[in-house]
């Protein structure tokens, strides 16, 4: 687990644009004084994009419970007694009209989520219809069903699809402590299957799950590293559910977490980078500085999945405060 990965995506190579980046290098960021870091990550930001504007995506999960994975932040997962049932796979139409009201909020990207370890084609034949849908809305789409096989990509981008959502989570040397029914390089290969098929690639990690400092600079490492780097980078706030194994986690540090979105913004700086899981929990100001490191996409509405987000009317007040406008 400790050797880099490179299936199918390409380290990054040095060029005029970019950084070769290093575990080392990365990890001097994190120790970068506090004020020092977020204002070169501001600085960053304002390179690539326009500071006052974020990107507004909604989550919905279309097949929630009953994984088979074991991935121990994971409430959906078969295994643990969460309280989470398992469902069958929405219909079309009903996700659509989810995704209508979505547009109506003023959400420009629509977020698809099925807990299955990998989707079945029987599934994948429903979930066009979905993305398809979706797509002839106006929104942006996005999907994130699981390890991907071969065709699998091809048939998303077809049906319309813009971004494949497929977390890293954490440092390669970190995962085995997190998940063990897959390995690393399983994630790594979907995403290379991914970005074969044309389609963006949105992918992330979790942190308070127990790691180190160094661990999530080894985290943001493989993300930056990756090749092209990838458009969309989620950073979760670990959402310690009872009945899962990282129920007892202690939380992490808000200025560790803010810490992370500044070298997120700094290693990647063209990709927007998502402030996720566990906003519900992030009081205002500290929202407001993940903001000032180069934040500049949020999920939008009072569900992530099966946990729970700031609702609409919360988030439409707090951006007025900021002066900030939706993409």
């Amino acid at each position: 687990m400790n050797a880099p990965h490179t299936i199918e995506l390409k380290r990054r190579q040095p060029h005029a644009e970019t950084h070769n980046w290093t575990v080392e290098a990365v990890a001097g960021l994190f120790a970068l004084p506090f004020n020092d870091l977020l204002f070169r990550a501001q600085q960053t930001h304002r390179e690539h994009f326009d500071a006052n504007k974020v990107q507004l995506s909604t989550l919905l999960s279309v097949k929630t419970g009953g994984c088979s994975e074991d991935c121990g932040y994971c409430p959906q997962a078969a295994r643990y007694h969460t309280g989470v049932e398992a469902e069958p796979l929405m219909k079309a139409d009903d996700v659509l009209e989810v995704a209508r009201i979505a547009k109506e909020n003023g959400a420009s990207r629509f977020c698809m989520g099925g807990a299955w370890r990998s989707p079945k084609q029987r599934d994948l034949d429903e979930l066009k219809k979905m993305i398809a849908g979706v797509k002839a809305l106006g929104l942006e789409t996005c999907g994130t069903f699981g390890m991907l096989k071969e065709g699998m990509a091809e048939q998303l981008k077809d049906s319309g699809l813009d971004y494949y959502n497929h977390n890293l989570d954490t440092a390669p040397e970190k995962y085995g402590d997190i998940v063990s029914t897959r390995e690393y390089d399983d994630r790594l290969d979907t995403l290379g299957k991914v970005r074969k098929a044309g389609l963006h690639v949105c992918t992330g990690g979790i942190v308070g799950m127990g790691e180190t400092r160094e661990q999530r600079a080894g985290l943001l490492n493989q993300l930056a590293n990756l090749d092209p780097q990838p458009e969309s980078v989620p950073i979760n706030n670990l959402v310690a559910v009872e009945g899962t194994p990282l129920a007892g986690a202690d939380p992490l540090d808000w200025t560790e977490f803010v810490r992370t979105i500044a070298v997120a913004r700094i290693t990647m700086p063209k990709s927007f980078v998502r402030l996720s899981a566990g906003r519900q929990q992030m009081p205002e100001a500290m929202q407001a500085l993940c903001f000032m490191a180069g934040a500049n996409s949020i999920f939008y509405g009072d569900k992530l999945l099966t946990t729970g987000n700031p609702d609409v009317t919360r988030d439409q007040a707090l951006f007025r405060k900021l002066d900030i406008q939706p993409l």
